[in-house]
């Protein structure tokens, strides 16, 4: 069985993630940081894509590493509208989306652009997977209790997906087989119930909801939230920022870094382990409310991001699940890998590629129209 090479970039605000793969195994991986006051001479994000390119460029050099022979480059989706989970070609449509931020404007939309550049250059196939736009929501989770406003997918479904993949394939099943709920608790936290092979509901990360995170604020209580919106303290910049960026963890002790948080905690804070014992309590409540989702019907509990490396947490966590389904711990984030794994499933005829169409796989329900 061939094994393939697959060069996998993943664009971040201030770094590029850049890996190589030949067949399952990594021969190397780098991540390539930009200067912040330098990206500021950009007016818009695809002006950076000759500054981050060349960078990218001298990393493989520098690595003693090459472009060419490479069967497929893989990049970090973005900017494109809610579609089904899956490895999409970079077709006209798909790089015209990205290219435009079709929905949003973020250096994950110049991870398509990259791998067709790449692949023009080099030869090989251009390929996004499971991209952040991924919506797979059944038509109840969408609805709440105020009409016209629906509840959409923002989750981590790359390495959501990946890590259902792998934990799927140590029990000798398929992902599709299979009834999950992940959670992924790093910077923001997302617990997700996968129901063969979907994940039809999960907590939105992006607009303030279900447990707090250690930048974002997590679920609140609306009518204080109104309350402070029209108190005239705050601006609206800052009261997005305290939804997304400047809330849990940081709004309560000024970090975000959990280390920094055991620390205190260590050093005998009631109040850090208070608020850090509250965050743990919600992911809880969270993944009972996806066993709900799932009608009980759970094979497994499995805690992934890069805080799931903290044994206080994941013992918390087990000892509060384990009476839905055997909790399992895959500690960190596999993005690289199932960027590789997914173009890899599709070059071997493994997985079907799915067709980017530019239509929203969900446009609200037919009612409101």
């Amino acid at each position: 069985m061939k094994e393939y090479k697959v060069f996998a970039i993943n664009p971040g605000s201030t770094s590029t993630k850049i890996a190589m793969f030949v067949g399952d195994n990594e021969v190397f991986s780098k991540n390539v940081s930009h200067d912040a006051e330098e990206l500021k001479k950009f007016a818009e994000i695809n002006d950076q894509i000759p500054y981050r390119k060349k960078m990218i460029l001298d990393a493989v050099a520098e690595a003693g590493q090459t472009l060419e022979g490479v069967d497929a480059f893989v990049g970090r989706g973005g900017g494109l509208v809610n579609c089904a989970g899956g490895t999409y070609p970079v077709n006209d449509k798909l790089y015209e989306h990205a290219h435009a931020g079709f929905t949003v404007k973020h250096p994950a939309m110049l991870g398509a652009q990259f791998a067709r550049a790449f692949a023009e250059q080099y030869g090989g196939q251009a390929f996004i997977v499971n991209p952040p736009d991924v919506d797979e929501f059944i038509d109840v989770a969408r609805v709440t209790g105020l009409k016209g406003v629906y509840r959409e997918s923002r989750i981590h479904a790359l390495n959501q997906k990946e890590i259902g993949i792998r934990y799927a394939k140590t029990l000798g099943k398929k992902y599709e087989e299979m009834n999950l709920i992940i959670c992924h608790i790093g910077g923001g936290i997302s617990v997700t119930a996968h129901r063969k092979g979907k994940m039809i509901d999960s907590n939105d990360i992006a607009q303030g909801d279900g447990p707090m995170a250690p930048t974002r604020c997590g679920a609140l209580p609306v009518k204080d939230v109104v309350k402070m919106c029209f108190s005239g303290k705050f601006t609206e910049r800052q009261m997005y920022d305290k939804i997304t960026k400047t809330g849990g963890l940081v709004d309560h002790l000024g970090t975000s870094d959990a280390r920094d948080v055991c620390k205190m905690i260590d050093e005998g804070s009631q109040y850090a382990k208070l608020i850090y014992d509250a965050m743990i309590y919600q992911i809880a409540k969270q993944a009972g409310a996806m066993a709900a989702a799932l009608e009980g019907e759970v094979d497994g509990i499995i805690l992934t991001g890069g805080i799931s490396y903290d044994k206080y947490v994941d013992d918390e966590l087990t000892r509060k699940l384990k009476f839905i389904a055997p909790v399992t711990v895959m500690a960190g984030e596999f993005e690289m890998e199932a960027l590789a794994a997914g173009a890899i499933r599709v070059l071997s005829g493994e997985e079907e590629p799915k067709t980017y169409t530019g239509v929203p796989c969900w446009q609200g329900f037919d009612f409101d129209k």
